[in-house]
């Protein structure tokens, strides 16, 4: 069923739990930041000083797009017993869209990325006490052609931002790209860091210190990587487009997904890890202050490669490959030739979970649409493999949950996917967003729809024992009592539909409420378009 409500989540946790654990490779104690995580997906620490974090947050029924919201703003503070106050939300930072800081440009200067129907690209905000105060947008050349959601950060200074995502000259998946400050508000166009650094896989989260000339970020394909693992390579020169062969940081890496740290000081960081937590990141430190043992002898890569296809089965490159003079001076000549390297791709993972209760769902179908033709899922399933013969869309059903359908372009990977379903319980509303009127009228129009009410026809056959009520709004434009008519022949109009399909009369109500119960401001086209629906609330 396309988009009955439908929600798709990233990645996510069952239960929050207070650890601590040893990494097998360090012994040394680890530990999960007590009130600054939660069930669900906190990522991106970035910390601002007075002893401040911020974090993303995604899917916490307190963002401001509610439990379907990507990620808002959150802040803990640590006192001075090292212990890490309950998160807040930072609704001043946040949209109902996708929001992750980015860090400080300056003292008094926050810059926010957001992906909403308001703002889209990079914010500066303006500290004024303890509250941030929206400034202005800056100019990112061409941020708006990077996909996905963006991860990075503003390195020391304010002058570079290192930010992760998917572009057209990317290998495939997130790589690393780099954009200067050229203006008080305008960037450089993000340029793509190279192969040294992006592989066929994930590379994301970079944080870039100057002082160092370190760069740390996140790979799931680079050597020796065993899911995601935090690697670090160094700039060889004052470009920023030569890196060294980046190595495993092996102090903070584990069997689970590591990501997205911030340095507190020289001796002390915090970055997030899947270990622990069935999916979802946590947000981790050590239990003690431990010497921080960051690899040393950072060296020129051996084989640069030159340019891949698409990851798929196995992919044939060209890589430079170094003819070392006899004499230890100077740099190596090279040759190129052609080496084939096996990328083979995992197998897609899932967790059903049950959106309120947050308890994982074992006994659940899966089934894919190919050509407007549905039919059942039982093997591993491979993204690439999907799309190859010609799958759309996937849907999750379980017994009285509505089911939820989900985009194949949406599915990741190599991680898992956490797919939120929602009991069909008295008082659980559903947008119907797959249904469309002609203009002005009740006529049902187009394909989709018909085949979205066909889905809804077909689940409440599949559970008799509903009682459901439709009701119909619109925007406050016009005549009140007008739109009041309309919505109400609207619902009437979902009802007949369904009713000819086979539901009985008796089970289904109809309600038209207008413009008196607006989701979203009336102020903006796309406020309006949101405010003109069809919902389906479970009365019994």
């Amino acid at each position: 069923m396309n988009k009955f409500k439908s929600f798709y989540v990233k990645a996510g946790s069952l239960v929050l739990l207070a650890f601590s654990f040893s990494s097998g490779l360090s012994a040394q104690a680890i530990r999960s930041l007590s009130g600054a995580n939660s069930p669900q997906d906190d990522q991106n620490p970035v910390w601002i000083g007075n002893n401040t974090l911020l974090f993303t947050r995604a899917f916490h029924p307190d963002n401001k797009g509610g439990i379907t919201d990507p990620g808002d703003i959150w802040m803990s503070k640590k006192d001075e017993n090292g212990e890490w106050s309950e998160a807040i939300h930072r609704p001043d930072l946040s949209t109902p869209g996708y929001d992750f800081p980015l860090g400080l440009e300056d003292l008094l200067t926050l810059l926010v990325y957001h992906r909403d129907t308001d703002r889209n690209g990079v914010y500066q905000y303006s500290k004024f006490g303890t509250d941030w105060n929206f400034l202005r947008k800056v100019n990112v050349e061409g941020i708006s052609e990077m996909e996905g959601n963006l991860t990075g950060r503003v390195s020391k200074g304010g002058t570079l931002i290192f930010i992760s995502g998917k572009r057209a000259d990317g290998r495939g998946n997130e790589d690393i790209y780099l954009t200067k400050k050229v203006g008080t508000i305008d960037w450089s166009k993000p340029v793509h860091l190279g192969n040294v650094i992006n592989t066929p896989g994930q590379e994301i989260s970079p944080f870039y210190n100057p002082d160092s000339k370190l760069l740390y970020f996140s790979s799931n394909m680079q050597e020796g990587a065993q899911g995601k693992d935090i690697f670090i390579a160094k700039s060889l020169d004052g470009t920023l487009s030569n890196w060294s062969q980046p190595k495993r940081w092996e102090q903070i890496s584990s069997p689970g997904s590591e990501a997205s740290i911030t340095f507190i000081s020289d001796e002390e960081i915090v970055w997030t890890s899947t270990q622990n937590s069935d999916g979802f990141a946590d947000l981790l430190t050590f239990q003690n202050p431990e010497k921080l043992i960051i690899p040393e002898n950072f060296e020129s890569p051996s084989a640069v490669l030159l340019n891949q296809k698409e990851a798929e089965e196995k992919v044939e490159i060209q890589e430079i490959v170094p003819i070392y003079p006899s004499s230890s001076v100077g740099f190596p000549e090279v040759k190129v030739q052609e080496k084939s390297v096996p990328v083979d791709e995992p197998n897609l993972s899932w967790l059903v979970i049950d959106e309120s209760s947050k308890s994982r769902i074992l006994d659940y179908s899966l089934f894919s649409k190919k050509a407007a033709e549905w039919g059942i899922e039982n093997g591993p399933l491979k993204l690439n493999e999907l799309k190859k013969s010609g799958v759309t869309e996937l849907r999750f059903q379980a017994a009285t949950y509505f089911p939820v359908v989900v985009p194949v372009d949406r599915i990741l990977s190599g991680e898992p996917n956490v797919i939120l379903l929602r009991k069909a319980a008295p008082g659980s509303t559903f947008t119907l967003e797959k249904v469309a009127f002609k203009r002005g009228t009740a006529e049902l129009e187009g394909v989709e729809t018909l085949e979205f009410l066909n889905e809804i026809a077909e689940f409440l056959i599949e559970n008799p024992d509903l009682t459901i009520r439709i009701s119909g709004h619109t925007d406050n434009a016009g005549d009140p009592g007008l739109n009041k008519a309309l919505s109400l022949e609207r619902a009437a109009a979902v009802r007949d539909y369904l009713v000819e399909k086979g539901i009985e009369f008796e089970k289904l109500r109809i309600a038209g409420w207008g413009g008196t119960r607006p989701v979203a401001s009336n102020a903006t086209e796309a406020g309006r378009a949101k405010n003109r629906r069809v919902e389906l609330t479970v009365e019994n």
